[in-house]
């Protein structure tokens, strides 16, 4: 392997052919992630809420390697090491709450899966890709995303975020999944999970067993279903228990049976226990929670993920206008409930993830959710919330979402301190120094880091 005789700059690959594995698909995903030390580094530990200062993170092979406090043991004539001169090394983040194939290009909800499929699938590679350079190196697709988009981002085809997904979310018919006018009829149905919808019908047991095997023969890692009514579908009461007792369990079933779960869409009292007591473990939203629900809630172990973020939103220009009149009556409900629910779960101790919920040309507010969680947590437990806590959720603690030894070298190079100012990370952009996942640089604003070959065609000859 050529480099660059330049002492601490990671160098560019000259000569990539001869350290490519012997594999008949996409080079590049394939070239070994290099092996960098950074030192004089303050490490963000989320689990204790404090900075380790002056410390060494080595990285190789796309995992940690050490962290180290005694930055003595790193040879700088060996390995790229850089002087990082007291920035922050914080976990790349993780969002539990994504639809990357609800794309921008349309002005309302309605028309928002109405463009050429091939025009989606360029588009949403668009939406992967200003996710991970917003510092989101992990996402949880709750909708819409496949095993077609999570394998290309893993073969490096694509940029984005690692993929977790549910593939289709399951509805009833009139539920929350269910986006047709009431002047479309049946053969309108998204009866098959073919159509490019978040969402796929079924009604009674065997469609519910079917849709929910078929959801994972496909390649979800969990699944979804709608069980009260929704902000955005046009023929439900936000107030609406959806699916029968008997149709939950048999989805939950089914995901137990996998080795996996449900979560479950619900913003009431009522919705939310209806999917708890059938099987569910995850609740989206929960924006009109009581105190009694979130305590049963938290017996059961059950996990939440808020998205406020998507209710601000839908709620200021340029984006008042994406829902219709309907929807925008229940936007500003759950918009008012949001962070009391947020302070209640809070109170009870509950378990509670990232999650924005964006759709369209909302997308670049993904970040803001931080500042406004903060109103009523603090940073310590938001950054956990989309760190360490929902690492667990996915089922990569201490592989994902942390800062130590053996697990994935996924950061974010800050110029500040997340814990002492969480809204840092709502301006991403100007704290951010560089992106890394996998152990690989994403991008850099830094002249001692070069970005990998895998995210710069650049660096490649014919």
């Amino acid at each position: 392997m050529n480099v660059t005789s330049e002492p601490g700059v990671i160098s560019e690959i000259t000569d990539y052919h001869s350290i490519v594995e012997d594999y008949p698909s996409n080079e590049k995903a394939f070239i070994a992630a290099p092996e960098i030390a950074f030192y004089n580094a303050n490490v963000v530990d989320v689990e204790a809420g404090k900075i380790t200062r002056n410390a060494a993170v080595h990285i190789k092979n796309g995992r940690i390697l050490d962290v180290s406090s005694d930055p003595t043991g790193i040879d700088s004539t060996h390995l790229n090491a850089v002087d990082l001169k007291g920035k922050y090394i914080c976990p790349g983040l993780i969002d539990c709450h994504v639809h990357l194939t609800a794309t921008p290009g349309s002005s309302s909800l309605r028309d928002i899966f109405s463009a050429s499929p091939n025009s989606i699938v360029y588009r949403t590679a668009y939406v992967a890709r200003e996710m991970l350079l917003r510092g989101f190196t992990t996402v949880r697709d709750t909708g819409g995303a496949d095993f077609a988009l999570r394998e290309a981002i893993e073969e490096g085809l694509v940029m984005g975020p690692r993929l977790f997904i549910a593939g289709k979310a399951l509805s009833q018919t009139g539920g929350h999944g269910d986006l047709r006018a009431r002047y479309q009829g049946t053969e309108d149905k998204c009866c098959g999970g073919h159509s490019p919808n978040l969402a796929r019908i079924c009604n009674g047991i065997p469609e519910c067993l079917e849709a929910a095997r078929d959801e994972l023969r496909q390649g979800a890692d969990f699944l979804k279903i709608m069980c009260g009514g929704g902000v955005a579908s046009p023929s439900d009461a936000l107030d609406m228990i959806q699916f029968t007792a008997e149709e939950i369990r048999a989805i939950t079933t089914t995901a137990r049976q996998s080795k996996t779960y449900v979560t479950a869409h619900a913003y009431s009292v009522d919705a939310i226990r209806h999917a708890v007591d059938n099987g569910v473990r995850g609740i989206e939203h929960g924006n009109f929670i009581d105190e009694e629900t979130a305590a049963y809630c938290v017996e059961l172990g059950v996990v939440f993920t808020p998205t406020l973020v998507t209710y601000y939103g839908m709620s200021k220009p340029p984006f008042d206008k994406f829902l219709d009149e309907v929807s925008q009556i229940k936007n500003r409900q759950v918009l008012a409930s949001g962070l009391n629910a947020l302070s209640i779960l809070k109170n009870a101790g509950a378990t509670i993830c990232y999650g924005s919920d964006l759709l369209a040309g909302l997308h670049p507010l993904q970040n803001q959710e931080f500042s406004i969680r903060s109103s009523v947590l603090c940073a310590s437990d938001i950054l956990k919330s989309a760190t360490i806590t929902a690492a667990k959720y996915l089922g990569m603690e201490d592989q994902l979402g942390c800062i130590k030894k053996g697990s994935i070298a996924d950061m974010l190079i800050l110029t500040a301190n997340p814990l002492e100012d969480i809204a840092i990370l709502d301006h991403i952009q100007d704290n951010l120094v560089a992106i890394i996942k996998d152990g690989r640089v994403v991008s850099t604003k830094s002249s001692l880091l070069s970005v990998d070959p895998l995210y710069n065609v650049s660096t490649f000859q014919p």
